[in-house]
């Protein structure tokens, strides 16, 4: 059974498959992480594993199946679960806790301190991160605990069926609203933001609190979109420029909403929603010099 699968659409010009297969899965967003998949015969091409120098045509069938290899280690640190059923749970993310990687401290191998096996039919050794939050990033991140929901998730990220809202501080006065339709690594991306609230600081000159949905999910999206429009988020050592961003308070983005369709219960709809992270309530506090309830 595969985790998901992608067809390639009939315009599509061949490319190599360590380059087409790029952001095509939620779990392989950069090139490193589709080649190591490949090299692992995790990739398949019409039912087949294939190749990195593969020319990907217009048909053909990718799936990406991904080898359950056993966590060596547990890292033991309690998480914040925010929904859990017996098919899949919702965590809230500490920032600058990665998700994954060969990393001993990270969601990943403290899932397993936090999640019994699913008692479910299919139910996963332990659970899955179905998507990925940058490090720097706090909020909401969905998990898989069973392999039928790890598919099903996963389709519904590919096919923009799970939309998600973030909180963060930017750097200047950003309009009330607006859509940023700006292509990022030669892909489309789409971001609608509102802003929430503005504070001017003595320090930093104006800040604002602003709601931020991606359309699309490319790597760093939110943050290279901010940046891009020239509202850079508050502590981003990346895409901000060195002056002005402030350093050691991390990053001031959030993930804080949730809306999509049970992997399993097709018609049951879960909408999560949490507060807005405690640092940036308390940046605005301090910066504005007022209270948010």
């Amino acid at each position: 059974m595969s985790f998901s699968q992608h067809i390639v659409p009939p315009d599509t010009a061949p490319q190599r498959l360590s380059e087409y297969a790029v952001g095509i899965f939620a779990e392989l967003p950069s090139r490193k992480g589709v080649r190591k998949a490949i090299e692992r015969g995790e990739m398949l091409v019409n039912g087949a594993p294939s190749q990195t120098g593969y020319w990907v045509q217009p048909g053909d069938r990718l799936e990406w199946i991904p080898a359950l290899r056993p966590i060596p280690k547990i890292f033991p640190r309690k998480l914040s679960i925010i929904f859990e059923d017996e098919y899949l749970a919702v965590i809230n993310k500490p920032a600058g806790l990665p998700v994954s990687g060969n990393f001993y401290k990270s969601v990943q191998r403290a899932l397993p301190y936090n999640l019994d096996p699913s008692p479910a039919p299919g139910g996963l050794a332990y659970a899955i991160p179905v998507h990925r939050l940058d490090g720097p990033t706090s909020g909401m991140l969905i998990v898989a605990r069973t392999q039928l929901a790890l598919i099903e998730l996963g389709k519904a990220f590919q096919e923009h069926r799970i939309r998600k809202t973030y909180h963060a501080l930017v750097q200047g006065e950003i309009p009330y609203s607006g859509f940023i339709d700006q292509p990022l690594d030669g892909q489309n991306a789409l971001t609608s933001y509102r802003r929430l609230d503005l504070v001017h600081s003595r320090r930093m000159g104006p800040l604002s609190w602003v709601e931020l949905q991606p359309h699309t999910g490319r790597t760093h999206q939110l943050r290279r979109h901010m940046a891009g429009l020239g509202f850079p988020i508050l502590g981003d050592q990346e895409y901000a420029s060195a002056a002005g961003t402030i350093k050691g308070k991390g990053l001031f983005l959030a993930a804080v909403g949730l809306r999509f369709f049970h992997p399993i219960e097709a018609h049951r709809e879960i909408i999560l929603r949490i507060a807005t992270s405690h640092k940036l309530r308390r940046r605005m506090e301090r910066e504005g010099n007022r209270e948010y309830p």
